[in-house]
């Protein structure tokens, strides 16, 4: 049995399943304040076939039951360097406009009256700043050296010395990404809405929640694989160059 149904309102479909409201943004559907419409009434109103939305949403259902098993130990630096830009980056850049509009809307609607709202507000943009940052600076200088490294068959002599240099930048910065995290969670009362909340602010926490998952996995994999692998495998070609 599908598990969204045309008939069912917007604004239910959301309050289940918050995730829901990114293929609704992107059809251009108010969830929010026209949120009592059905998917159907909606659908007609925006001139949509209301059986392609459908098919939109289960497939964002399915693809939120969890993400497929990668196997890391089997990739090399290079495919895993490709995986991180392919899959992390390019999911944090996606989301961050998300992110921008959603924690603008949320603490200028209700900020006055929950203070909170705004600190989560310039939270997010400090956040959203020092990671494109650090991924600009992985993608241009950091991961072609771990290319680099990987091609070549003796050491190499790059400008900033051993590669444990910019590696220890980059853990310093995801730090500071981690105290960002923990301060979205404290904020948001680990991602719990208030019963009054809109399905703007739900729609907000959910994808803060997806956020923190997501840079837990991409902190995962290059702090306790790609990192370790590419200064073991450094050290083992300055060996075999003496």
């Amino acid at each position: 049995m599908s598990t969204v149904q045309a008939e069912e309102t917007v604004g239910e479909m959301v309050a289940r399943r918050p995730a829901l409201s990114r293929v609704f943004e992107q059809a251009g559907i108010d969830y929010c304040c026209g949120g009592k419409r059905t998917l159907r009434q909606a659908c007609k109103e925006k001139g949509l076939d209301v059986e392609s939305v459908l098919a939109e949403l289960e497939e964002s259902v399915a693809a939120t039951q969890g993400e497929p098993l990668v196997n890391t130990a089997a990739m090399s630096l290079t495919e895993l360097a490709d995986h991180i830009e392919q899959t992390h980056h390019a999911y944090l850049r996606s989301e961050f406009p998300r992110l921008d509009w959603l924690t603008q809307k949320v603490a200028s609607v209700h900020g006055e009256h929950e203070p909170r709202l705004r600190q989560i507000r310039q939270t997010f943009l400090e956040f959203a700043q020092e990671l494109s940052n650090h991924m600009m600076k992985e993608e241009h200088v950091l991961f072609p050296m771990l290319r680099q490294l990987e091609a070549s068959k003796s050491a190499l002599a790059f400008h900033c010395g051993s590669l444990a240099n910019p590696i220890g930048q980059m853990e310093l910065e995801h730090l500071s990404a981690s105290s960002a995290l923990q301060t979205f969670r404290e904020l948001s009362g680990d991602y719990n809405a208030p019963d009054w909340a809109c399905n703007t602010f739900r729609a907000m926490l959910d994808a803060l929640a997806h956020l923190e998952r997501d840079m837990h996995q991409h902190v995962h994999k290059e702090e306790n694989i790609l990192f370790p692998r590419a200064i073991k495998l450094e050290a083992e070609l300055a060996e075999r160059t003496c």
